[in-house]
Order: structure tokens, then C-alpha cells, then sequence
């Protein structure tokens, strides 16, 4: 299964990113090789507006199934839900880490968006 992280850099190493749509990068890991690569996400970091639902188009594309983040808007969230990946919140440390708490079935699937659009 491929998910994708929001990430402040381009490895396993990388910090997760608390902020969906604005994340400098996503690392797209396969959970059953290990294999990663990250995908460049800054053109919506300084987004005036929409940053969400193109980051969450972007990351569609990636043919990933659950995406890991801090947080998540709830424009993200529908455009996310729609595409039909799963959305895990509250991912923290290093991205290595988040992808070991998804594969322990430690982080809970998020049913609604946690946070209001436009925040930081």
C-alpha cells in the first residue's frame, strides 16, 4: 500500500508536517517494499487560497491510499474522502516514524476534518 506524509523534507528523516496543504513535500512511501520518494508541494505552500484542495488533487495523483498528517482542513478533507483516501491525523516525529505508528495500526482514521479552514 502506498501512503503519502506530509513532510518539511524529502526523506524518512524529515519532520512531519503539521499543515496538509501548505507542507513543503510529501513523502509517498510503499508500505510493503519500503521504497519513498518525495513529491515537491511548493507551489501551494504560499498559496493565497485553495492550498488544500490542490494539494489534495496532487497527492491523488500519487495513487496513494491514506495520507498522514498533522492536520487537516475540511475542504482537503472532502476532495481527499472523494478520491477515496483514508486520512490519519495527528502524525508527529519524524516521518519514519508516522509510517511505523500506520503499520503498528497505531493512528486512527480521521471521520470528519480537525481543523477549520485558513488556520496555521
Amino acid at each position: 500500500m502506498k501512503i503519502a506524509v506530509s513532510a518539511c523534507g524529502q526523506d524518512l528523516e524529515s519532520m512531519v508536517d503539521a499543515r496538509f496543504g501548505r507542507c513543503g513535500h510529501f513523502v509517498v512511501v510503499d508500505t510493503e517494499t519500503g521504497e519513498c520518494r518525495a513529491v515537491n508541494n511548493g507551489i501551494n505552500l504560499n498559496s493565497a487560497q485553495g492550498a488544500g484542495i490542490q494539494s489534495a488533487r496532487n497527492i491523488s495523483t500519487q495513487g496513494v491510499a491514506a495520507v498522514i498528517t498533522g492536520h487537516c482542513g475540511p475542504k482537503a478533507f472532502r476532495v481527499l474522502r472523494a478520491a477515496g483516501i483514508k486520512v490519519y491525523p495527528g502524525g508527529g516525529g519524524s516521518v519514519g516514524d508516522a509510517v511505523a505508528k500506520f503499520k503498528q495500526g497505531l493512528l486512527e482514521e480521521a471521520q470528519t476534518a480537525d481543523v477549520e479552514g485558513h488556520w496555521s
